[in-house]
């Protein structure tokens, strides 16, 4: 009997709440955000290769080093290419020689033509000489053009100016055609490719805002929403977006951002008037999300429907559905489970501690 006492005065003890763990539902502005996520890459990056076969020399660049536009970064050994610009230019000065000679017999076939003494047939033999060995001059000059670009190309220049990101060759070993040597990036214009779900589509709009979140790191970026693919992926039919990274405006996070990093963060889409309320505040232990109200001093459940999700003060709130009117007090995340029919009784001191 006593214990049974002591259980009904307990239920009827109402437990005492801070003024914290009780919010009243009221519209608020809200700003529509959408989800994004997904790895940096460098607007601009180059691969720099041999453009032709050979023992490469003289690359001392490692990663990390920085690099130049019209930077020389290694070398291909030249001696073949040297030899056959040599080789080249000869054959163009044979070629050269005899369109001379083609010339001059020219000229006295013409005057003796005039005199009569030779045929205008052989003439025209002498002029389709000439009109040949120019054309094998003008070849001969551009395969000496070939060899000497041939010789150029086997000094490597860096396209752009960044830092190495990889070293693929060493000293000594030869290459072939299009063999990579070296990759650099430009850190200073990064982007971010997200992937939007095809219902989240008609919000978009080139110039919304993103806030963006370096992994590891509590550090955020300012992105700007660039460029939006025409063409859906298949399968999934996510549509792709291209968020740039305001790299001059990223304060001490500038210096962490890197090609290849994941981030995650809100794209904002617009902002809207709703009835809202934390999402730490919805419970899940049922089959319907629901949330602990206090009505006439008791604890009832009320199943809601959420709607859009936006961010205030760094937490997660949603607009509310279906299921409750705006007045409505809501008990917060950190009061725990309490059965429907529990009495509650606000506190008037916040400092206390409520009972549980």
């Amino acid at each position: 009997q006593a214990q049974a006492a002591l259980s009904q005065e307990r239920a009827l003890t109402p437990i005492m709440l801070q003024k914290s763990e009780l919010l009243t539902l009221e519209v608020r502005a809200l700003e529509a955000n959408l989800p994004v996520s997904g790895v940096l890459h460098a607007l601009h990056s180059a691969s720099i290769k041999a453009r032709v076969p050979g023992e490469l020399q003289g690359l001392a660049l490692r990663e990390g080093d920085s690099v130049r536009a019209g930077q020389e970064v290694a070398r291909i050994d030249a001696t073949e290419s040297a030899a056959r610009l040599r080789q080249a230019q000869q054959q163009a000065e044979a070629a050269q020689a005899q369109v001379e000679i083609a010339r001059r017999q020219l000229d006295n076939n013409r005057a003796l033509v005039s005199q009569g003494f030779i045929s205008s047939t052989a003439l025209q033999t002498t002029e389709a000489n000439w009109q040949a060995a120019q054309a094998n001059w003008q070849a001969a000059n551009a395969a000496a053009d070939v060899a000497r670009k041939a010789l150029q190309d086997t000094v490597l220049r860096s396209p752009i100016s960044g830092q190495v990101a990889q070293r693929l060759a060493q000293n000594g070993e030869r290459l072939g055609v299009d063999a990579k040597v070296l990759e650099v990036v430009d850190l200073s214009r990064l982007e971010l490719e997200a992937l939007i779900a095809p219902a989240d589509t008609p919000l978009l709009r080139l110039g919304q805002q993103a806030q963006l979140q370096l992994e590891g790191s509590t550090h955020r970026v300012s992105a700007t929403l660039v460029r939006i693919n025409p063409s859906a992926q298949a399968g999934s039919r996510a549509l792709p977006v291209y968020l740039a990274i305001d790299a001059a405006q990223a304060g001490a996070a500038r210096a962490l951002l890197r090609q290849g990093l994941y981030v995650q963060g809100l794209l904002a889409t617009g902002s809207t008037q709703a009835l809202a309320l934390p999402v730490a505040a919805v419970r899940n232990d049922k089959p319907q999300p629901y949330v602990q109200t206090v009505e006439n001093g008791k604890v009832a459940h009320r199943t809601v429907q959420l709607g859009a999700r936006s961010q205030i003060d760094g937490a997660p709130w949603a607009s509310v559905a279906e299921g409750l009117q705006p007045g409505a007090q809501v008990l917060l995340g950190g009061v725990g489970l309490l059965r429907e029919g529990t009495p509650v009784q606000a506190s008037t001191d916040d400092s206390a501690p409520a009972q549980k």
